[in-house]
């Protein structure tokens, strides 16, 4: 049985930049995971069926093979030193956990918690790891998202009885979180995007089309996007009703100037 533990860092991982700390300085591509040995932290070429492992990812998920909690925490203590987004255990927040049961005579089956194969095979491993990473790391802009919604609930709600009291900055700092969320789960999560192993293994593609669908990730995608959006629209009613309120202020100032000048000129006529 082989055991994958995912979890979500706060933010993107920078694997060039991670890999030069490390001491190996390579090259990795976007869609590319650093693949690490838990005790010795180099990297690891080989897949053996029952080697610890980890699987780092650009977009901030990590996802653990055969390790335990107490490893999984040492893990992270020691990463700290290299990347601030290891400073914080992982907690029971965007995690998740799957199994791979391969045994002779097994008969195919894909599950939301295990995955059973006859045989072994490294593409299976790579491609279980790539749809949790993929899966924990929307779970942490679905959180965020949601966070934001409440928040426009509220400032709706203020709406409703009259008061819109939303200054310029704040609404550019929710439209920013919006636009960050939104550009997270497509450019960073790479939701549209499958490894490059399924391109040349039919039996991983299965896998990984079997395993998104079980675990909703275009679903969820169009779920963020279609929030984001909303948010969006939500975002610039507020901005059109904040203009329009700065507009009638600068109308209500420029009709006082005209009459406090319309006073000053009679005044002085009266004065003659």
């Amino acid at each position: 049985m082989i055991e994958f533990n995912a979890c979500a860092l706060a933010g993107e991982l920078d694997l060039n930049r991670l890999a030069a700390e490390l001491g190996f300085p390579r090259r990795y591509r976007w869609e590319e995971p650093m693949v690490l040995d838990l005790a010795s932290l180099k990297p690891l070429t080989g897949d053996r069926q029952d080697e610890q492992r980890v699987y780092l990812y650009f977009f901030g998920g990590v996802v653990f093979i055969n390790c335990t909690g107490e490893e999984i925490n040492s893990f992270f203590w020691s990463m700290a030193h290299y990347a601030e987004q290891f400073a914080e255990l992982p907690g029971n927040r965007y995690r998740d956990e799957y199994s791979l049961r391969v045994e002779e005579g097994e008969k195919i089956a894909v599950t939301n918690d295990v995955a059973a194969m006859p045989d072994y095979n490294p593409a299976y491993a790579e491609t279980i790891a790539f749809v949790l990473a993929k899966s924990v790391a929307l779970e942490r802009i679905e959180e965020r998202v949601d966070l934001v919604l409440d928040e426009m609930e509220g400032l709706i709600s203020l709406l409703d009885r009259g008061k819109l009291e939303l200054s310029d900055r704040r609404l550019a700092k929710l439209a920013s979180s919006i636009l960050t969320y939104k550009y997270q789960s497509i450019a960073h999560i790479m939701i549209l995007d499958k490894p490059d192993i399924t391109w040349e293994n039919p039996e991983a593609d299965r896998l990984y089309l079997t395993l998104a669908n079980l675990f909703e990730l275009s679903q969820r995608y169009n779920e963020i996007k279609h929030k984001g959006e909303t948010l969006l629209d939500i975002t610039q009613v507020f901005t059109s009703l904040s203009h329009a309120r700065r507009a009638t202020r600068l109308e209500w100032i420029i009709i006082v100037l005209i009459f406090i000048e319309i006073v000053i000129y009679l005044f002085e006529i009266l004065r003659k």
